[in-house]
């Protein structure tokens, strides 16, 4: 925007400029996002994956959330096998370059800042860790609470049931 001497207005968050813009180019949208970026459309899906075009998102399952005890296995085991080993060896990768460098650093504050770095990847992964080995868990488990569950049930319900021991 120009004043009566040709000077631009400079202020932040003036706006967009009013107008006329070149053939081609439309005013942006209001909102709060930056000058060039566009809202995203409805929900942001991982690059790769096509967002479903009529019901839940289910990616590779199916549209209610039951799965088989193979299933359930084979997830576990995943995790054990996959999951937990590369976990570990990233760690592992990451703890080992970040002690090179720190020692790259001695001296300066950037190792002290590599060290407290460092100590809260460690914590994160130890959590990481501890979820995936309670999914394992939960996934190998879970054939057996909900039978667990279903006969606990069966005798409260026989127990106060007026038709028990008749």
């Amino acid at each position: 925007m120009s004043d009566d001497l040709g000077q631009v207005d400079m202020r932040l968050n003036s706006g967009p400029p009013v107008g006329p813009y070149a053939p081609g180019v439309t005013a942006p949208s209001p909102g709060p996002y930056a000058p060039g970026v566009t809202p995203p459309s409805v929900v942001p899906y991982a690059p790769g994956v096509t967002p479903p075009s009529s019901g839940l998102f289910t990616p590779g399952g199916s549209k209610d959330f039951a799965s088989t005890p193979a299933e359930k296995r084979a997830a576990a085991d995943t995790i054990e096998n996959e999951l937990e080993h590369a976990t570990k060896t990233a760690a592992e990768h990451a703890d080992d370059a970040t002690g090179k460098a720190q020692k790259g650093f001695e001296g300066w504050e950037t190792a002290a800042g590599l060290k407290k770095v460092a100590d809260t990847w460690d914590q994160q992964v130890k959590t990481l860790m501890g979820r995936l080995a309670g999914e394992k868990a939960e996934l190998r488990g879970a054939s057996g609470y909900i039978t667990r569950n279903d006969i606990g049930l069966g005798s409260q319900f026989a127990s106060q049931s007026q038709l028990h021991g008749m």
